[in-house]
């Protein structure tokens, strides 16, 4: 049986009084499916634009991600 995740998907900037990281994976959906992925296979749904990178594609895939 698989995990139904759905909710937001972002790519964040996150800055502190030191220093600065730019597009970072982000979105509680993300976290939510990476943390089940865990125990169980997910299938995950969110709205990303077209200039959403593929690479995090590939890195859900590569977490049985679909």
């Amino acid at each position: 049986m698989s995990v139904l995740v759905i909710g937001s998907i972002a790519i964040d900037t996150v800055k502190t009084p030191v220093e600065e990281h730019s597009d970072l994976l982000g979105g509680s959906a993300s976290y939510a499916a990476l943390g089940a992925s865990f125990f169980s296979p997910v299938r995950l749904v969110g709205v990303v634009g077209d200039d959403f990178p593929e690479s995090e594609f590939v890195f859900w895939r590569s977490r049985k991600i679909d």
